[in-house]
């Protein structure tokens, strides 16, 4: 039978089940992917498994979110993550070596294999042609352990890419024309592969921009096919060797095909709050920029910034502008150092920053109140830059450069003739800043500073929940909205007790003592809740405040895995109008509950205005037991 490229690899990798779209199936992982605002919590987890070292083909460590160091307790959590590393078998990137997807995606990523990453932006790895999934830590730690994978069989959709790019239109605005058509919640239950005459022009970094911004269609994950260009790409990078052809049949099927026309694309841009909300740039020119960020996980290579570096060439940037450039990899810095790229950059007035994530997780450079901020990176939630108020826009790399020069949003097609960058023959390929682990590290001690607390103990679902709705929500929660990101908050990802007292801190400042007053309660939301970051603490933190239940109209695939994962109810409406029947305060009460989540027919009644719901989950036979048990931790399989 005619298989398309991910079934391909999908079948090579299938531990359990069938196939068929809305089945269960579990997926053995060659390599795994953790970084310091995950990885803390995913080593904890993997210790409390008792097993020596990793089964994985490799397993990778990074250090790229939390390294501004104002405490210790981010330089603690780097001494745990690489004493963690050593005893476990596990490789690690220390800090400066750069962003985890960008450096995976130049060192060790390698065609046809599957990763599992306790990042959302993992499908980055798409764009070499693995099977790339973001996921909660601890998943990651269960594939680190030599568990499969579980996820739904997703549906293949095919972008099926036609003509060719025009002069100064980008990747970028590949992945800004699929948001602006099928929303951030386009993607659920989807995997998205790329096909087409188009995709043979494009350069392995430029299909990692559009793979690694997948995620926020909430995809499973993104893919383009091993072939040429991914050869060519692995050749320069000098690991030859992990080069393999992988690609569709020729009679492959599809679920869906989506047609884009290259040649018909313009500058897009999109809009604050939503990475969906896009127009085209023409559309916006001349609002005035504050603030312009080159880099994170999307923009951050070689060719993205040696172009930012030609715009600029002889010129200055507008002086109400502050233009700050952080290279994806210290592979990147040390290229653009070598070629003379950054000479133009620094003498610009670009304010170079260290290669990590940085502004792109509110890690230093928050905008000026009420600014207007043009990025690179992938997503504009509102607050996530560190300002509550700026507005956030995303935008190509080509776009943001315009804009740092006039000061204003600009169409690049102005900038003259374009500027085009070749794929080098050679990069510079320098591991020293990776730690290999030692063959045996049995007598290696794990350093644990004062901020790194135990996994709170989880018990078995109760049989009966009375608890009152402490927080009423709409559509599109993110997990930035549930258990923000930035410089305060980020270091406590190892310490649940001190960082559950931000959960919801953004919508509802007063939630914290609510959920303590309450001891614990129900949240109540709508659409597409949980869409976002991979993070597990959004589930694990309201977890430890007593949070039994979330009631939504709709779930994001990851938030929901981790929901399940930490022994949260995640359930559904029925009627989605009897949303409108409950307000913050209701008291709710399930009652025979262990017995109603096994035949799934989940009725909650309403203590405060004397309505009932019908209510239902989507949980698989062992979703349903890990949940029972109170979480994976619990359960035994």
């Amino acid at each position: 039978m005619a298989l398309n490229l991910a079934q391909k690899i999908i079948k090579e990798h299938l531990a359990e089940g069938i196939m068929l779209a809305g089945e269960e199936i579990a997926l053995s992982i060659d390599q795994t992917l953790t970084q310091d605002a995950t990885g803390t919590m995913a080593f904890l987890e993997f210790e409390t498994m008792g097993i020596p070292r990793v089964k994985t083909k490799r397993s990778l460590s990074y250090i790229d979110h939390n390294t501004l160091q104002t405490g210790f307790e981010n330089a603690d959590d780097h001494r745990f993550l690489e004493s963690a590393a050593a005893k476990f078998g596990v490789w690690h990137s220390r800090a400066g070596n750069g962003i985890c997807h960008q450096v995976h995606l130049e060192r060790f990523g390698i065609p046809g294999q599957t990763l599992l990453g306790a990042d959302s932006h993992t499908p980055t790895g798409g764009g070499l042609g693995m099977i790339a999934i973001g996921a909660g830590g601890l998943d990651v730690a269960m594939a680190m352990a030599g568990k499969p994978f579980y996820l739904m069989m997703p549906q293949i959709i095919e972008v099926r890419l036609q003509g060719r790019l025009q002069a100064w239109v980008s990747a970028k605005e590949i992945i800004l024309e699929l948001l602006r058509r099928l929303t951030v919640k386009g993607g659920l239950g989807r995997i998205f592969e790329f096909t087409g005459e188009g995709v043979k022009a494009l350069t392995v970094p430029e299909r990692a921009t559009i793979t690694n911004m997948g995620a926020e269609l909430g995809a499973t994950t993104s893919i383009f096919p091993s072939d040429e260009q991914t050869h060519a790409f692995l050749r320069a990078q000098g690991r030859e060797n992990d080069y393999r052809e992988i690609k569709a049949d020729t009679a492959a099927v599809y679920d869906e095909t989506i047609i884009i026309n290259l040649e018909e694309l313009v500058p897009l841009i999109a809009k604050p709050h939503s990475p969906d909300n896009v127009v085209r740039v023409t559309e916006l020119e001349g609002e005035k920029v504050d603030q312009v960020f080159i880099g994170s996980c999307t923009n951050s290579s070689f060719a993205d910034l040696c172009k930012v570096a030609l715009i600029m060439k002889g010129r200055v940037i507008h002086p109400s502008v502050s233009l700050c450039i952080a290279p994806g990899s210290r592979q990147v810095l040390q290229m653009l150092a070598k070629n003379g790229a950054l000479y133009h950059l620094v003498a610009a007035g670009a304010r170079i920053l260290e290669s990590a994530c940085g502004p792109c997780v509110g890690i230093g450079q928050a905008p000026g109140s009420n600014a207007v901020s043009l990025r690179t990176s992938n997503r504009n939630f509102e607050g996530r830059s560190g300002t509550a108020d700026a507005r956030v826009y995303l935008a190509s790399a080509e776009t943001c450069a315009a804009a740092a020069l006039n000061g204003r949003i600009t169409d690049p097609r102005k900038l003259g003739e374009e500027i085009v960058v070749r794929h080098p023959v050679e990069f510079i390929a320098d591991d020293r800043m990776v730690a290999v682990p030692p063959i045996d590290g049995s007598d290696i001690t794990i350093i644990r500073g004062p901020n790194i607390k135990p996994l709170p103990k989880l018990e078995p679902l109760a049989d009966k929940i009375a608890q009152h709705v402490v927080l009423k929500v709409g559509d599109n929660i993110t997990t930035d909205h549930i258990m923000p990101a930035g410089a305060k908050i980020m270091p406590l990802r190892s310490n649940i007790p001190e960082i559950s007292k931000y959960v919801f801190v953004r919508v509802d400042p007063t939630f914290y003592q609510r959920a303590v007053d309450n001891k614990g309660g129900i949240i109540v939301g709508g659409h597409n809740y949980g869409q976002g970051s991979s993070r597990e603490h959004a589930a694990l933190a309201p977890k430890y405040l007593g949070i039994s239940v979330v009631l939504t109209k709709s779930f994001a695939r990851i938030h929901l895995q981790n929901l399940i994962n930490f022994g949260i109810l995640p359930v559904t409406f029925v009627n989605e109008s009897d949303y409108d029947r409950i307000s913050q305060g209701d008291e709710l009460v399930i009652e025979n509950l262990q017995e109603a989540v096994k035949s799934n027919k989940i009725t909650i009644r309403n203590l405060s205005n004397g309505t009932f719901y019908a209510v239902k989950h989507s949980l698989t036979q062992r979703q349903t037991e890990i949940l029972l048990a109170g979480g994976i931790l619990n359960y035994k399989s």
